[in-house]
């Protein structure tokens, strides 16, 4: 049996809130985690055997797969491994420009991404966010538009080589969930999620409880992090002072996972990184199991 550390101590507990009027269940049930953001973020630069050394000694049962600013020259090599080992690749990031993209052409490295997607055996979910530069000096009909019509060329090329596509909330313009969900509904596709990162989160969580609400049905994963209003933007989980009652949101809508971490920091060890993430979703678990008790 492989060492899952810290993977035991993340499958929550059922949660049980009442109303005032009726009792209601929900459940957060989390049984591993997948570590994103750790490919260019990570002061060892781990070879993939290294890397998927590393998760497998963590007990990590899958992952998300960040270029970074690194070559794309091991990607295939990543993925054999990463299958060997059982080990899942839940997720590839495809970042746009609008410098370098446009509709009918690709940069040279999001090409080279998606001949490597057709070779690879498994297929990972394509998430793909945008650069704030494609919607200067355009009005919100415009982004929409601009948004819309790009999404659907990308889809195509997903298509081709077999993977499914989610929107990814950076910053900027597309990084707004607002934003998102109103192309989701105005594509109508049901094959198409959203992605919705903590680390983005700063100017929402006042709203998000009822963000939640719009998101819900078109959500498919969840990236974890500490969050102040005022940053840093990367933050451990459970040193930020929302994120707490963000999970409770989710939760309270019906989510419950899939969910991720981060890495996300270049200057460290991303084991260590990923080791305070996994400390952090302890506290968590154990808040919640206190809100439970209490509420009996």
């Amino acid at each position: 049996m492989k060492n899952r550390i810290g993977l035991n101590i993340l499958v929550f507990s059922v949660v049980f809130l009442f109303s005032c009027t009726k009792a209601v269940e929900y459940s957060f049930k989390v049984d591993e985690v997948s570590p994103w953001c750790i490919l260019g973020f990570d002061s060892l630069d781990r070879t993939p055997k290294e890397r998927i050394a590393m998760l497998n000694e963590m007990g990590f049962t899958k992952y998300g797969f960040n270029k970074g600013k690194g070559d794309l020259s091991t990607m295939q090599e990543e993925f054999k491994l990463a299958r060997e080992n059982d080990i899942e690749i839940t997720s590839i990031f495809l970042w746009l420009n609008s410098k370098r993209d446009s509709i009918g052409k690709l940069s040279s490295s999001n090409q080279e991404l998606l001949r490597n997607l057709k070779e690879v055996e498994y297929k990972p979910t394509i998430w793909v966010s945008f650069s704030d530069n494609f919607f200067e000096g355009k009005n919100q009909e415009q982004s929409f538009q601009l948004s819309i019509e790009m999404i659907k060329y990308i889809k195509v090329k997903a298509d081709e080589v077999g993977c499914k596509m989610a929107l990814y909330n950076h910053r900027g313009w597309f990084g707004n969930p607002h934003h998102q969900i109103e192309i989701l509904k105005q594509l109508n596709e049901k094959s198409l999620t959203m992605i919705y990162n903590f680390h983005h989160a700063q100017e929402y969580v006042d709203e998000f409880p009822e963000i939640v609400k719009k998101m819900k049905p078109h959500l498919s994963y969840v990236n974890l992090s500490g969050v102040k209003k005022e940053g840093p933007e990367i933050l451990p989980i459970g040193k930020g002072d929302y994120e707490y009652e963000m999970i409770k949101s989710l939760l309270d809508e019906g989510y419950n996972g899939p969910w991720g971490i981060l890495g996300h920091i270049k200057t460290e060890d991303v084991q260590k990184v990923l080791t305070r993430n996994m400390e952090g979703l302890k506290l968590i678990n154990s808040k919640l199991k206190r809100h439970s008790s209490f509420l009996h």
